[in-house]
């Protein structure tokens, strides 16, 4: 459990999260989520060589990724900050902020600096060389479709842990479609008053379109209206299971940051400094080889465990659901309703971006815990290689 370690309020943004092969299918995603973090600190009048460390968190190798994170602190204005890569799929924002926050604890750093960006769009292929291959034919790779398609150890595509999840904890169909629609109502919740709730923290990329024009990206790209009969009217991905394409989620491009530093910092920067964001505890996971989905559960309990506190406890409770199985399995499990939690946004409806998809979640559960009046946050999700990770976060 941590005690000194703070993120201040409305020290974080998400740009909106753009659909796949969409608005910022051409950006290098190092230098996108760097501009735009530098836009942002610029707004704010923040000068960018307060942060001592940066994290830079991104899973699909962008060109000169070599040089990341000292390349994305160069490019935001930090130009002396020092850094790491994390990549850890779709949990390494909540890594990142963890990661940082236990340095602050230690007083490693004062005040690190967590971006993460990812861009699904037009992934890299690596190429190696095969000597042995027939006529010294190579390997070759595509960072994204290969990797959602195939984990080498459980040797299955990324949705039938999904439906492993589903067959053993007895999901229906009719279960999943119910999820996928109440998140669809909940994302709308988020755009009620014209965005009032996603303007709270969203920044728009700015993304150049030609030598000559550049456009603002403001809102998400590649929501898809949901209905119960259009997700009735659906066929099953894999034939027999309980996931079609609206109870599972897709993928998308976009960034976010998240400043972690001491209490007193945080009351400097934040826009209240009457709220406090305290960064309380972690947890991590493996669940049993092809049933992804259920890593969450274990790595929320840790979590939950090393604060001392219960899923009772918690205010808002946000998951970074990439199938309805994973909402539906941590229902049970925990014994929470599926419906009550996931308010204003998850991942199942505005996609997937990797990096920062955690960070997008964390963010809408400190504004909703915030506008509770305060209270536990807890997020939990899943990532690659059948792993998960939790963060409870303390909002006063």
């Amino acid at each position: 459990m941590l005690k000194k370690a703070y993120i201040p309020f409305r020290g974080y943004y998400s740009t909106p999260f753009a659909r796949w092969q969409g608005s910022m299918a051409n950006e290098n995603a190092i230098v996108l989520g760097a501009e735009t973090a530098g836009r942002w600190l610029a707004g704010k009048n923040w000068d960018p060589k307060i942060f001592d460390y940066l994290f830079l968190g991104i899973t699909i190798g962008q060109h000169r990724w070599f040089y990341g994170s000292t390349w994305a602190a160069a490019l935001m204005g930090a130009t002396g900050t020092p850094g790491m890569t994390i990549s850890q799929a779709c949990t390494t924002s909540v890594t990142c902020i963890y990661q940082a926050a236990v340095g602050v604890e230690t007083g490693l750093y004062q005040n690190p600096f967590c971006l993460m960006a990812d861009r699904c769009s037009n992934g890299p292929h690596t190429v190696w060389p095969n000597p042995s291959g027939p006529g010294g034919e190579v390997i070759s790779e595509n960072w994204m479709m290969d990797n959602f398609g195939y984990d080498p150890n459980a040797k299955n595509a990324m949705i039938q842990t999904a439906e492993n999840v589903a067959a053993e904890s007895g999901c229906t169909r009719e279960e999943a479609d119910a999820v996928a629609l109440r998140r669809y109502e909940q994302y709308l919740m988020g755009m009620a008053n014209d965005r009032e709730f996603q303007k709270r923290y969203m920044f728009p990329a700015e993304v150049k379109v030609s030598k000559k024009k550049t456009i603002l990206v403001e809102t998400d790209e590649g929501i898809t209206p949901t209905t119960k009969e259009g997700l009735a009217g659906l066929k099953p991905v894999v034939p027999g299971g309980i996931h079609t394409f609206g109870a599972q989620t897709h993928p998308a491009d976009g960034n976010c940051g998240i400043v972690v530093t001491s209490r007193e910092k945080a009351k400097e920067l934040s826009a209240d400094s009457s709220v406090e964001i305290q960064v309380v505890s972690y947890g991590f996971a493996r669940a049993k080889k092809g049933f992804m989905a259920m890593a969450p559960v274990p790595a929320a309990q840790m979590a939950l465990d090393k604060a001392g506190l219960n899923i009772k406890d918690m205010k808002v409770i946000k998951t970074h659901n990439p199938f309805a199985a994973n909402d539906l399995y941590m229902s049970k499990a925990m014994n929470i309703d599926v419906m009550s939690f996931n308010n204003y946004g998850s991942s199942l409806i505005y996609g997937h971006p990797q990096g920062p998809t955690a960070g997008r979640c964390v963010i809408e559960g400190i504004e909703e815990a915030v506008q509770l009046g305060g209270g536990y946050l807890l997020f939990a999700g899943c990532a690659a290689g059948d792993t998960g990770a939790g963060l409870v976060l303390k909002i006063n």
